[in-house]
């Protein structure tokens, strides 16, 4: 986390955010659906995905947040999950803007790599609500509790995490067309 950032276009240069300079494209390694950027940090587990999503029913940011932390948690097969805070900001931008993101915090205990054992993951989510179009983006760093992640500091991790969200720009709103 404490390497220098370094613009990523995704989606074909839709979308420009700020990440780790040392990130490993997952796409190089294995097929990646359409609807997803992956990410992996080539000194530790942590991963980083983002998906185009249909945007989600409930309309409050914070239960919309909550969903989709939920969703990822039944789809990775968590044992257990619970959110620990979410920050919804007062400004959620308008059509022509990038929206400023909903970010949660949670953890999650699920079988991390092949394993038997539970890991316990820390993520950290973000979350676009994009104004008059059926699309959410959400934005999710995934820290499990492993050996190779134990000397992280989350309280800089959530600071970094923040950065990268916020330095998301949305170029081509044609992406969600």
């Amino acid at each position: 986390m404490g390497d220098s950032l370094e613009e990523r276009k995704l989606y074909g240069g839709a979308i420009i955010i700020n990440l780790p300079a040392n990130l490993i494209d997952a796409s190089d390694l294995r097929q990646i659906p359409d609807a997803q950027e992956v990410f992996l940090d080539p000194n530790s587990d942590i991963n980083y995905i983002f998906e185009v999503l249909d945007r989600v029913e409930p309309t409050d940011p914070e239960e919309a947040a909550k969903f989709h932390f939920d969703s990822i948690a039944q789809d990775s097969s968590a044992e257990s999950y619970e959110v620990q805070t979410v920050y919804v900001p007062e400004q959620q931008g308008s059509s022509a803007d990038t929206p400023a993101p909903i970010l949660l915090t949670g953890t999650q205990k699920v079988a991390k790599f092949n394993r038997t054992d539970l890991d316990d993951v820390f993520v950290l989510l973000a979350l676009f609500r994009l104004t008059g179009k059926p699309h959410d983006i959400v934005f999710v760093l995934n820290v499990p509790a492993t050996a190779t992640t134990t000397n992280i500091n989350l309280d800089v991790t959530k600071q970094a995490f923040s950065a990268m969200a916020n330095s998301l720009k949305i170029v081509d709103f044609g992406l969600f067309a």
